[in-house]
């Protein structure tokens, strides 16, 4: 039988060859430009939106970066806050001996909970004069302790050690321990609070 009167493949369709070389054409041809048949005004038009929304989205993204940039810049310029809290009657101290006293936080959130105390080291040098040195090392911000039989502070963090009036006697610390502004009112002993002083 001759293959060209086979029912079976003279009914099997176009020819695949055929079909590829098309798609291949058109792939060739690439995307069609809709927008060289456009009229001016709808190229103008177009123009107009793609203008527009840039804008938006520049406007947008400043408008939610301006809350961000302020609250990391604002503390710069702000002074930072102070508040005098009582530590106790006068007489509570004994003359020329050195205690930690613990007292709230300048500035405390109300979610803060214990973490909202501060403490300083506070030495009665009179009757009336009191000396208030930070607990955080000048290094690094450990904790620093109060050695009475050596008359020294002593961080146990890197060596640094202070004097008794908290300059720096040895170790890393690039400066002497910060003190507190310490008052006598009404008989109670009063210390000026701020940020934890570190470094």
């Amino acid at each position: 039988m001759n293959p060209k009167d086979d029912p079976k493949k003279s009914n099997s369709g176009p020819d695949p060859s055929a079909q590829e070389t098309e798609g291949s054409a058109d792939a060739k041809d690439g995307p069609r430009d809709d927008t060289k048949n456009a009229s001016p005004a709808d190229q103008q038009r177009r123009k107009f939106l793609s203008k527009v929304s840039i804008t938006l989205g520049v406007v947008g993204g400043a408008a939610l970066s301006v809350p961000g940039v302020v609250f990391v810049v604002a503390p710069i310029f702000r002074d930072p806050p102070t508040e005098w809290r009582s530590l106790g009657k006068i007489a509570a101290f004994e003359l020329g001996a050195t205690v930690s006293v613990v007292f709230v936080d300048a500035s405390p959130l109300p979610w803060a909970g214990i973490s909202a105390k501060s403490a300083a080291w506070l030495r009665r040098t009179g009757e009336q004069e009191f000396m208030a040195f930070s607990v955080n090392c000048a290094h690094l911000g450990c904790p620093v302790r109060w050695v009475e039989t050596a008359r020294l502070f002593m961080c146990p963090c890197h060596g640094g050690v202070y004097y008794e009036d908290g300059r720096v006697a040895a170790g890393p610390p690039p400066h002497g321990l910060t003190q507190y502004p310490v008052r006598v009112r009404d008989g109670e002993v009063e210390i000026s609070t701020q940020p934890i002083p570190i470094g």
